[in-house]
C-alpha cells in the first residue's frame, strides 16, 4: 500500500511534469512545467528522474503532511519552506518525518514553486505525461483534504535525530530573479523579423510589462510594440513554444508551453529555452527587457545549464550512495 501526502491547504497546486514533447504533430500542446529548470532540479535533488511527477504550487500557500518519512525538495520562486514551523532550506534535499507538516508559503518575486518527493507520486497519465491540459480537461488539481499516493523507499533515518540537521548539502545552482529591476530575457530572431522594418529594434530598446491576461498558454505584454510594415496575409502555420507574436493592437504575445500548435500572427522573435524558464516565473506587473542572441549563443547557454544539472546529479548520487538511499 502506498504512503500518502495529506493536503491541508491546497492553494493553487497541480500535479505536474515536463509535458508531452513530440505531440505537436498530433495537435497537442506540449504543456508541462513553465519553469522547466526548477522542476528538473527539484526531482534531481530527491533522486528522481528529471521528468517524474511533482507538485507545482502557483502563487498561493500550500501545506501537507506525509504518512511516512519522506525526502523532499522545493525549488522555483523565492518562498518560505517550513517543516513543523521550523525553517528549512530550499534548493536542497530535506528530510521530513511522518506526521510533520510541510508548508510552502509567501511565494514572491516569481510565481511558481515546485515540490518533489523521493520515489514517485501516483497520478493519472495521458500520452505519457501527467501534465494538465486545460483544453482537454485533463490533469489533477489538488483540493483541501486530498490524499496524494507516494511510493518512497526512504526507511533509514537521515540527519541528526533531535535537531533534524541534514548530513549533507549538494549546492544546486539557484537562478536569481531581480526584485526591483526588469528581467532580461534572451531571444533569437523570428522568421518574420524583416516584416517589421526599423520598428523591430523596439523589441530590444523598450521595456515591456506582463499584463493580468497572461497564463501558461501565453504572456501578454504591453509597451512600445513594434509595427509590421508588410501588408500581406500571414497564413496559419506551426509555431514554436517561445514565439513572440505581434497581433493587431498594442501588445506582444509570448507563447508558452500551453500554446496551440498553429497561429496566424507574425513571429518577431523566439524566446530561448533558458529565457522560457524565467518567463515561467513572470507574474502580472513584471517588467521585461528582451536581449538579442544568436542561435549559437542560445544553444551554448542551454548546454551550460544542462551541464550544471548533470553535475548536480553526480553530487546527489554520491551523497545518496553514502547514506544508502535508493
Amino acid at each position: 500500500m502506498a504512503d500518502t501526502l495529506i493536503v491541508h491547504r491546497a492553494g493553487l497546486t497541480t500535479v505536474q511534469d515536463l509535458g508531452r514533447p513530440g505531440r505537436s504533430r498530433h495537435g497537442l500542446p506540449v504543456n508541462g512545467a513553465p519553469d522547466q529548470y526548477a522542476a528538473r532540479v527539484a526531482n534531481v535533488l530527491t533522486g528522481n528522474d528529471e521528468s517524474a511527477p511533482l507538485l507545482e504550487i502557483t502563487a498561493a500557500d500550500f501545506g501537507c503532511t506525509p504518512s511516512a518519512d519522506v525526502l523532499v525538495a522545493v525549488t522555483g520562486a523565492p518562498a518560505d519552506l517550513t517543516v513543523d514551523d521550523v525553517p528549512r532550506p530550499r534548493w536542497e534535499p530535506v528530510v521530513v518525518r511522518a506526521g510533520e507538516t510541510i508548508r510552502v508559503t509567501g511565494i514572491r518575486v516569481g510565481v511558481r514553486a515546485y515540490l518533489a518527493v523521493h520515489g514517485s507520486v501516483e497520478t493519472p497519465y495521458l500520452l505519457g505525461s501527467c501534465a494538465p491540459d486545460t483544453i482537454l480537461g485533463f490533469g489533477r488539481t489538488l483540493r483541501d483534504g486530498d490524499q496524494i499516493a507516494v511510493r518512497t523507499a526512504l526507511r533509514a533515518p537521515i540527519g541528526h535525530p533531535v535537531y533534524g540537521i541534514p548530513l549533507f548539502r549538494v549546492h544546486a545552482s539557484v537562478p536569481r530573479l531581480a526584485e526591483t529591476t526588469a528581467w532580461t530575457i534572451d531571444v533569437t530572431d523570428g522568421p518574420d523579423l524583416a516584416e517589421f522594418g526599423d520598428s523591430a529594434d523596439r523589441l530590444f530598446r523598450s521595456e515591456f510589462t506582463v499584463t493580468p491576461q497572461s497564463n501558461h498558454i501565453g504572456l501578454r505584454m504591453s509597451g512600445d510594440v513594434p509595427r509590421r510594415t508588410a501588408t500581406g496575409e500571414v497564413l496559419s502555420r506551426g509555431v514554436p513554444v517561445g514565439a513572440i507574436e505581434v497581433p493587431a493592437g498594442d501588445e506582444l504575445l509570448v507563447l508558452h508551453r500551453g500554446r496551440g500548435v498553429t497561429a496566424g500572427y507574425p513571429v518577431l522573435a523566439v524566446v530561448t529555452s533558458t529565457g522560457l524558464d524565467a518567463l515561467g516565473q513572470a507574474r502580472p506587473g513584471q517588467a521585461v527587457r528582451f536581449r538579442r542572441r544568436t542561435v549559437a549563443e542560445a544553444v551554448a547557454a542551454y548546454r551550460l545549464q544542462r551541464a550544471g544539472v548533470e553535475a548536480l546529479k553526480t553530487r546527489v548520487r554520491t551523497v545518496f550512495d553514502a547514506h544508502r538511499i535508493p
